[in-house]
């Protein structure tokens, strides 16, 4: 069994150890010098602002695992088995089409339930991808150029960084590898379901009276086990009351 992979945005982990260091900076400084009713009203606005940061910047993330993946976003956490998951895409944010129900091993156009989910963890620029790649493309070029006679990039195809000159992948090509990663898996577990799904009649055929209804019944397992299973979609306890309890207090703290 792999361990879990988890994805998710940096730039929201840094604004969240921003907004943290913020908070308790100035909880302390009220804490020293507030003695004033404003000064407790300032101190449930951090503690509300602190909620939001972690409902939007904290939680939402992708964590992918032997059976399925789970796109957590900042209110909803939503689950579906690998064979689910027909397609994976990237627009403004990363999206799960999954497709569920209907005989194991069908088509995702086959089956009986569609829905698209948006994962707010992985943002998506085209235009700044677009952007990355012509700089490359440009940055290759002037050192191609640089060599002596200017011969020396030769052999290297057009758009690639020379030696030494390769930059860290941006957010936009970090998502497109996340996007690779997880089609791969939809694809490998709807392959392995279509093959489950194929030979549970010809295992079922050819088992004895005494172990026939096992040998069918374990291969029907093996094809709607984990990897299959429905799409599934809950309200995050923990996220809601990090919104519910510092709204409520600062509403006390205003009307008191």
């Amino acid at each position: 069994m792999e361990k879990p992979l988890t994805f998710r945005s940096a730039t929201a982990a840094v604004i969240w150890i921003v907004v943290v260091l913020f908070v308790v900076g100035n909880w302390v400084d009220l804490a020293v010098q507030g003695r004033d009713h404003l000064s407790v009203v300032a101190a449930a606005v951090l503690l509300l602002g602190a909620g939001v940061a972690y409902v939007t910047a904290q939680r939402p993330r992708i964590i992918a695992d032997d059976a399925g993946v789970t796109v957590r976003n900042p209110l909803r956490d939503h689950r579906i088995g690998w064979a689910g998951v027909a397609e994976v895409d990237l627009v403004d944010l990363l999206r799960v089409h999954c497709a569920w129900g209907g005989p194991p091993g069908a088509a995702p156009a086959d089956r009986e339930h569609h829905k698209v989910i948006s994962a707010w963890a992985i943002h998506y620029s085209r235009r700044r991808q677009f952007a990355a790649e012509v700089k490359a493309r440009r940055g290759a070029r002037r050192s191609t150029m640089g060599f002596p006679g200017g011969f020396g990039g030769r052999g290297l195809p057009y758009g690639t960084p020379a030696p030494g000159h390769q930059h860290a992948p941006s957010a936009e090509a970090e998502a497109e590898r996340v996007v690779k990663l997880l089609q791969e898996r939809a694809t490998a577990a709807r392959a392995e379901a279509v093959w489950a799904a194929d030979a549970a009649p010809g295992i079922a055929g050819a088992a004895t009276a005494e172990t026939e209804p096992a040998a069918a019944g374990g291969i029907t397992a093996v094809a709607d086990e984990g990897v299959t299973e429905s799409l599934t979609s809950t309200w995050s306890r923990r996220a809601l009351a990090a919104l519910l309890i510092p709204a409520l207090i600062l509403l006390i703290v205003i009307l008191v």
